[in-house]
């Protein structure tokens, strides 16, 4: 009865300290999230740090961003997974073997069966496997195959009873059977180790060497160790929690801990000695309460298979966790340690533990609702900044002093006034004073009226209220702090959102999106504080919220990191130091994040559903990690996918599509985030912004030669490597070389064959133009010429009719003198007009004119006609002018009836014809 009741009170105990302690955080993988069955049964990491998981449906894979789901070739539940070397090992429903990673980054499985050389055992079903030396062992229910990697062939140990386990210690092969106890397998063969009551009734969970002692845990009963060949009990601190749980799994980390995993109750953790430290169940985190299998990776994080899903708990991380699922804290806005006593003060009030234990947190009455702050006042007084006023809080009591205001936001002490503080109401600023030990309101300062959340004195006793929504107002106050005197807007800062005010090292500070700015005492304004800005990191600005904690360091809250800032000791200088823990994780409320020191490096910050708690001295990752090229696809239009040898270049059809690279860094540490960045040289020289997609994807890529560079980073910290990987998307078939060549050679005949075309076209166009041009020249010469024609014609024509006019006025001379007597002197008259009437000298002149007009006419005739007489020849020029009988009678000096008888005379002599015309005849010469 009494060994009961300590076990009754020894498990509350555990219940209690599981309720109140901070626990390690835990990444949670629902069966929705890995696409597979609920049970897992074994977990393996490989050395890139990939998890494989043997889980009902298959093969679980987990790069540290995404799953893969791989089925088992029969089928069946995958019961046992280990990873050696390149090759996952694997064990399912009778069949056993290795999966491989081909080019394309997907495994293929490889059965062991054909090397067997014989069948093996109906429904054997593989349960474990283990790294020996060059062997792989596989362990199914009857049987341990021993599989050599270097000749690839098998040893088998067989038995009738079941075998529950097997494990490799210090180099040396055990396992448990059952109703007869351990065996060891030594030279070859098995020998019983130990055997009892206890060893052969119950089941062996796991086996330790510890300080060269090996240590059997049982499944009901608890731990042993060998003395003398006998299994004696180990009793430890925590023996009792074995009479209360029923273990199934179990796990000695790298520190000497263990970790104990349940049916039913979750996980325990047990110090190296054998205490208690804590258990993490489906009430306080996890995801299942029954443990099937557990891990601890080479970054010392716990994996534990469930029943119903993948928990990753991050055992040794500086981060331990407040969960509030039962919703009775709430969100957490202040803490403080006060005298040994942890207050946190949240939405739902104020409550309290003793820092020291793992005590439940208990409700201080009649604080029910919003508590905005604590304050310490020189360790002597705890003041409470409350929705319904100000409380003076005396260990776990709450006494409200001012009962009249509602909201008191925060508290200042006033320079050189020892017992007066400086309050800050929903409705303006209040004078608070001590006396006798106790607080009250002294009065309000009048002539301010609005929220004073964030307010800061400076050595003048100013006093700057920073409000959201109307910047940051100076307030000048008179010497009673009674009253102000004076009221303005700071004109040299912005109104900023998320903005605060707080006084640091001595100097006021104002925070907002653009930066910090600090009051300057002697130009009296806001200056930019270049060397303390980038703590709010203006490019993942949310919050300009500011926090001096009690050890004078200044914290703030940008989106990705939480930043805080000690001063160089040597230059006195900030130095910025950053805890990669992002804001999505760490779910505070914006504008109303709080930190506070707890115990020397142990800080607590306030979430909305509990709080964390950050140990600084555990905060230095020496951990290295390194990005991984997973696998290439591309997907078509119509949404065909095609995978692609991620180990070889790449020759890329001119198909529009998607181009996508997945990769990851495996990281398991839940709050610091994996981001990637990537830049695709041949396409943009500058790198992307840093993301948590682990992917990258091209559309429609045109033609050319490409790299891809990826590096990634966990927290602050870039990865050791970039990949960096080289392809190529070839030019469409119209774009080949021989496309372009065809063009290329048709481009050269279009321009020959056009060069051709315009040059002849040209040339006919010149020719026509030249011809054009000659056919002018030829008019404007015949042009010339008809003038010239036409001149001489003139001159002929004048020439004639001087003649004729000169022969009629002769002949009516010769008439008239004819009509009187001719003395002597008129005979000589009538001699001298008859000589100038034949005057051969106008007759030269009339030729060489008519030569001038119509050459060679003379020259035809007297070649045609020999025998023509030099007056037929003149007859014949007269007729060739067309001149009429008349005109030629004239030239004659004859009658016209003589003119019609050298025509006749004149046809005569040429022998022309009768039918023959003898003008159209000389005119056709």
């Amino acid at each position: 009865m009494k060994k009961l009741i300590i076990s009754i009170v020894f498990f509350f105990i555990c219940f209690s300290y599981v309720r109140a302690q901070t626990l390690p955080p835990i990444k949670v993988f629902k069966p929705e999230d890995y696409n597979a069955d609920n049970q897992n049964w074994q977990i393996s990491q490989s050395d890139s740090k990939f998890i494989y998981v043997a889980n009902n449906r298959g093969l679980l894979e987990f790069d540290g961003s995404e799953w893969h789901l791989y089925e088992s070739l029969n089928k069946s539940i995958i019961r046992s997974v280990k990873v050696i070397g390149d090759k996952v090992y694997t064990g399912c429903y009778m069949d056993f073997g290795y999966w491989s990673k081909n080019s394309f980054g997907k495994l293929e499985y490889v059965s062991l069966l054909p090397k067997l050389e014989q069948d093996i055992e109906e429904d054997d079903q593989i349960w474990n496997i283990l790294d020996f030396n060059e062997w792989v062992v596989f362990q199914s229910s009857h049987n341990i195959y021993f599989y050599n990697t270097l000749n690839q062939t098998f040893k088998i140990i067989k038995t009738d009873k079941i075998i529950y386990n097997i494990f490799n210690i210090e180099n040396t092969i055990f396992y448990s059977v059952r109703n007869e106890g351990i065996y060891k397998i030594k030279e070859g063969k098995p020998e019983l180790v130990t055997e009892g009551y206890a060893i052969k009734n119950d089941k062996i969970i796991s086996i330790f060497s510890i300080n060269n002692e090996v240590i059997f845990l049982t499944q009901k009963s608890g731990f042993y160790k060998i003395n003398n060949d006998k299994a004696i009990k180990w009793n430890i601190a925590a023996s009792n929690i074995f009479e209360q749980f029923n273990v199934y799994c179990a796990l000695r980390l790298k520190n000497g801990q263990f970790i104990i995993g349940t049916i039913s109750n979750g996980i325990i953790n047990l110090n190296s000695d054998g205490s208690f430290n804590y258990q993490i169940n489906q009430k306080n985190g996890l995801s299942n309460n029954t443990a099937l299998s557990l891990l601890e990776d080479t970054d010392n994080n716990l994996w534990v298979g469930l029943d119903n899903g993948i928990n990753c708990i991050n055992i040794t991380s500086p981060v331990q966790v407040y969960n509030d699922f039962d919703g009775v804290l709430g969100t957490v806005y202040t803490s403080i340690v006060f005298k040994n006593i942890l207050y946190v003060g949240t939405n739902q009030g104020l409550f309290f533990k003793n820092i020291n234990t793992n005590d439940h947190f208990k409700f201080i009455e009649g604080t029910k609702g919003q508590v905005w702050t604590l304050f310490n006042y020189n360790d002597e007084d705890l003041l409470c900044g409350h929705h319904l006023g100000t409380f003076s809080i005396e260990y776990d009591k709450a006494l409200l002093i001012d009962n009249n205001t509602l909201g008191s936001w925060s508290f200042k002490t006033i320079p050189n006034h020892k017992n007066l503080l400086l309050k800050g109401n929903y409705s303006g600023l209040y004078i608070l004073e001590r006396k006798d030990g106790k607080w009250f309101v002294r009065n309000k300062i009048e002539g301010f009226s609005s929220s004073s959340r964030f307010f800061e004195l400076d050595k003048d006793n100013h006093i700057f209220v920073s409000h959201e929504n109307k910047g940051v107002i100076k307030l000048t106050i008179d010497d009673s702090f009674k009253k102000v005197t004076k009221n303005e807007v700071e004109p040299s800062l912005e109104i900023g959102k998320n903005s605060s005010l707080v006084k640091y090292r001595g100097t006021i500070l104002y925070s907002y999106s653009k930066g910090i700015f600090k009051y300057d005492q002697t130009d009296k304004i806001f200056k930019y504080d270049s060397l303390l800005s980038p703590i709010i990191n203006k490019e993942n600005y949310v919050s300009g919220k500011l926090v001096v904690d009690s050890k004078g360091m200044l914290w703030a809250f940008p989106r990705d990191n939480i930043n805080y800032v000690l001063n160089d000791n040597l230059t006195n200088k900030p130095q910025i130091h950053s805890l990669a823990i992002p804001l999505n994780l760490r779910k505070v409320i914006l504008s109303f994040e709080n930190i506070s020191q707890i115990k020397n490096n142990l800080y607590l910050l306030g979430t909305a559903n509990g709080y964390l708690t950050i140990n600084l001295a555990k905060t230095k990752d020496n951990n290295e990690y390194f990005i991984y090229l997973n696998s290439i696809t591309f997907k078509d239009l119509d949404n065909v996918v095609k995978a692609y040898d991620k180990n070889r270049f790449i020759e890329f059809k001119p198909k529009k599509g998607i181009i996508t690279f997945n990769y990851s860094t495996p990281n398991y540490d839940k709050y610091s985030e994996v981001k990637y960045q990537y830049k695709l040289e041949g396409f943009s020289n500058h790198w992307s912004d840093w993301s948590s997609t682990s992917k990258a994807s091209f559309e429609n890529l045109s033609f050319g030669n490409y790299i891809l560079k990826v590096r990634s980073k966990v927290g602050n910290k870039l990865s050791q490597n970039i990949i960096s990987y080289n392809f190529k998307v070839n030019r469409p078939i119209l774009l080949s070389n021989l496309a372009l060549s065809i063009y290329f050679i048709t481009l050269i005949l279009i321009v020959f064959i056009t060069h051709k075309v315009y040059k002849r076209h040209y040339d006919k166009k010149l020719r026509q133009e030249q011809s054009e041009s000659e056919k002018t020249i030829i008019e404007i010469k015949n042009q010339q010429l008809n003038d010239a024609i036409e001149n001489k014609n003139r001159e002929l024509t004048i020439s004639k009719m001087s003649i004729i006019k000169k022969n009629e006025l002769l002949n009516s001379i010769k008439k008239e003198l004819k009509s009187h007597e001719s003395p002597k002197n008129i005979r000589s008259v009538n001699k001298l007009i008859d000589d100038n009437l034949n005057n051969t000298k106008d007759w030269e002149f009339f030729v060489k004119a008519f030569n001038n007009t119509d050459k060679g006419f003379l020259e035809k005739v007297k070649k045609l006609h020999p025998n023509l007489t030099s007056n037929d020849i003149r007859f014949c020029v007269y007729l060739r002018l067309n001149l009429s009988s008349r005109e030629i009678a004239d030239l004659l000096n004859i009658t016209v009836k003589s003119v019609e008888t050298k025509r006749y005379r004149l046809r005569k002599r040429m022998r022309l014809p009768h039918q023959e015309n003898l003008i159209d005849y000389i005119l056709s010469l």
